[in-house]
């Protein structure tokens, strides 16, 4: 029996030594003949804790490790940028600036002009 591999992206990883991947398969419908998008969502052995939420990984089928967990993770394809954009986030947000506005508030109760026609 072949040894079967999937490509697929990492949703979860909030299990120890765990990810959920989730495998898109593209294939046309057998009568309509659209392609159709189907999505399989499978718990990963990941024995080092390097795969993060976002990342692109690719699994292998091996023994079954736990009662729901028969893949394991055989490399990382691409990381996520998450941390990156959210670091270059926090440096280019400038402190809010806590003067109040130049402009004076009309707080007088006498109705405008246009109340005053009707």
């Amino acid at each position: 029996m072949a040894v079967k591999e999937r490509v697929g992206l990492v949703v979860s990883d909030k299990m120890d030594k765990t990810v959920v991947v989730a495998v898109e398969n593209r294939a046309p419908h057998p009568k309509y003949r659209k392609i159709v998008v189907q999505t399989k969502r499978y718990k990963v052995h990941d024995e080092e804790n390097k795969c993060q939420v976002g990342d692109r990984v690719r699994i292998r089928e091996t023994r079954p490790l736990s009662r729901t967990k028969r893949w394991t993770v055989i490399g990382i394809l691409g990381e996520t940028a998450s941390e990156e954009v959210e670091s270059a986030s926090e440096v280019q947000q400038p402190a809010p600036s806590e003067q109040p506005s130049a402009e004076p508030v009309n707080q007088s109760s006498e109705p405008d002009e246009q109340g005053e026609e009707q």
